[in-house]
């Protein structure tokens, strides 16, 4: 009979065999695929590399955060779609996340009509695919109308058939992401320090209020207005920010869908919050405010943040949708640079790097969060 170590060791050079072989044979697949790809892109006469990102491109798109022009490089081409891709990512991650906190808080009221309306939310955006919602929303939003035909609000912002046209700072939109992201850093130093729920929000709101209006007043344009509003002016708006259609539709069906997911991620979170403690918040007198925001929603935060992550990498993957109604996405973008330079493994290469770098990113942050809302041993 075999003893105890000669199995480990049989077992052990088994293991090796079976992991040797796997790696050769990926290996080997690696190489063909390679190798055919070669072969094919020599037949057709095309070359292959990364030398093509000098070239211009000739074609142009339908919004931008920086300078664009249709001899731009397919690199800058390429830098324009990853920004887009970000501005909208971020975006809603932030209107998903406040709302579906709003919506699940109201998922775990007592209150029957206020609880059943957020079910009947959940249930009807949560099961229709997203990029049905999309093209929709997008069919109604272009049918709208044009500027003189314009849905009005409080004659400050205005809804048609070309976009969305809202009051806002003097600035350019470059220097508008830069505020948006200064806003954001603020609120991970919050989180360092540990501040409270309310005096944190309290802090970024006023913090964030007097970083826009001083850089409003600094970037505005010499002898101009620091806010702008737009008005009808001819055939088209004046003034104020423009807001394309696809962007807006983009934006509102990845938030109305997201909202859905993260508002079921919020309610479960809360029903965990043992029923002790909020027991115990009423006993000392507390508001029910006050028991939400210091009670359940911290306990919560632990059981939260990691589903939540998830909901955050799969917002930045949705914006990939937006090729479906004409968003030029850094997918977008990558479609049409595969179809005019034929470069295509490169370039889905590119785009696969991109995305697992600001996935993997996003997880790290989540991870971070988590860590740093554990209760710690003593």
């Amino acid at each position: 009979m075999p003893t105890a170590d000669v199995l480990r060791k049989k077992s052990k050079q088994r293991r090796l065999i079976i992991q040797g072989t796997l790696v050769v044979l990926t290996v080997l697949a690696i190489w063909g695929a390679v190798s055919n790809a070669q072969y094919n892109l020599t037949r057709l006469n095309m070359t292959s590399g990364f030398s093509f990102l000098d070239r211009g491109t000739g074609w142009d798109y339908s919004f931008s955060l920086i300078e664009r022009s249709i001899n731009d490089t397919y690199a800058h081409t390429l830098l324009i779609g990853l920004l887009n891709t970000l501005f909208v990512g971020f975006i809603c991650i932030i209107t998903t996340t406040i709302f579906g906190f709003i919506i699940g808080t109201m998922r775990d009221a007592r209150h029957p009509a206020v609880n059943l309306a957020a079910t009947v939310y959940v249930q009807i955006f949560r099961n229709i695919p997203l990029i049905l919602q999309a093209i929709f929303l997008y069919a109604i939003l272009i049918h709208m109308g044009g500027p003189r035909q314009a849905m009005s609000l409080g004659d400050v912002a205005f809804l048609s058939g070309r976009g969305v046209m809202l009051p806002g700072l003097n600035i350019s939109p470059t220097a508008a992401v830069v505020l948006l992201l200064v806003s954001f850093a603020l609120v991970i130093g919050l989180i360092v320090a540990k501040v409270a729920l309310w005096r944190g929000l309290a802090i970024w709101f006023v913090g964030t209020l007097v970083l826009t209006l001083a850089a409003g007043h600094v970037l505005r344009p010499a002898g101009e207005a620091l806010f702008t509003i737009p008005s009808l002016q001819g055939l088209r708006f004046q003034g104020g920010i423009s807001v394309p259609i696809e962007l807006f539709a983009l934006i509102v069906s990845i938030t109305l869908y997201g909202t859905a997911y993260i508002a079921e991620i919020v309610r479960g979170g809360l029903s965990q919050v043992p029923r002790g403690l909020v027991e115990a918040g009423q006993a000392l007198g507390l508001s029910r405010a006050s028991i939400w925001s210091r009670i359940k929603v911290p306990m919560a935060l632990r059981s939260i943040i990691p589903p939540l992550g998830n909901q955050w990498i799969f917002m930045m993957k949705a914006t990939t949708i937006g090729i479906a109604i004409g968003f030029s996405d850094l997918f977008y973008i990558t479609v049409n640079s595969i179809s005019q330079s034929g470069q295509t493994l490169e370039l889905i290469l590119l785009l696969m790097l991109t995305f697992l770098a600001i996935n993997y990113s996003i997880a790290i942050f989540t991870n971070w969060l988590n860590a740093r809302l554990q209760l710690k041993e003593h």
